[in-house]
């Protein structure tokens, strides 16, 4: 009966046919089953106890709250759950930050089919997948002891700052990210204050300016 065993797993993501196809890619290989497809990091964490999953599929964007924070708050509930991030996002910019926050991959959601299969596989036998490119990044990285793998100014924003950046780069307001991260206006505030300074950028506009033109780019990644 051990031929019959399926590791189970869930996928969020907030695109009905990227989350399709995540999930026939992975039914239909031997030994993997998903359990349950989430558009909602919220959802999740409503569900997640009835669900015990041995793998996550998560996009980093997601509607309120963002994959990284839900990816944050599942390996905290759950220290056996293995994570796969899959995101249109920069690798060499988010890479290490999902690493960092306990997942065990990250993929580019341009990637075939046969690339996601192989980072599963990998990851629920113990391993940790990510590119060769930020394989080698990373491993250059920790031998010249540097902490960093991308040369984008971006890299000295913390997890929160970037998610703040994000958001102002979708014409998001003050009010309206306070209330999607569920923080204050004034806390809110303060990110934006810390991002000028380590972008070196003199003042809203600026800011706004910088944050449209990264969001663009990454649209055009996908």
């Amino acid at each position: 009966m051990a031929d019959d065993y399926k590791q189970n797993i869930i996928v969020i993501d907030d695109h009905p046919m990227m989350r399709k196809g995540l999930s026939e890619t992975l039914n239909a290989e031997h030994g993997f089953e998903v359990i349950d497809q989430f558009e909602r990091a919220e959802e999740v964490l409503e569900k997640y106890d009835d669900l015990s999953p041995d793998l996550a599929v998560i996009d980093i964007s997601l509607p309120g709250m963002s994959g990284l924070e839900l990816l944050k708050h599942l390996v905290s509930r759950d220290s056996d759950l293995k994570v796969l991030i899959v995101s249109r996002h920069e690798e060499n910019l988010y890479a290490k930050r999902v690493l960092r926050a306990g997942a065990k991959g990250y993929i580019m959601k341009q990637e075939a089919g046969e690339v996601l299969v192989k980072a599963v596989r990998k990851i629920l036998n113990g391993g940790i997948y990510v590119s060769d490119e930020v394989s080698e990044k990373l491993l250059l990285g920790m031998a010249q002891g540097r902490d960093d793998i991308s040369e984008s100014p971006l890299e000295q924003l913390s997890d929160r700052e970037l998610e703040v950046f994000e958001f102002t780069g979708k014409g998001k307001t003050t009010r309206d990210i306070a209330e999607k991260l569920h923080l204050s206006v004034k806390t809110v505030e303060s990110y934006r204050a810390r991002i000028k300074t380590k972008l070196n950028l003199d003042n809203a506009t600026e800011l706004m300016r910088h944050a449209v033109k990264w969001v663009e780019g990454e649209k055009k990644q996908k």
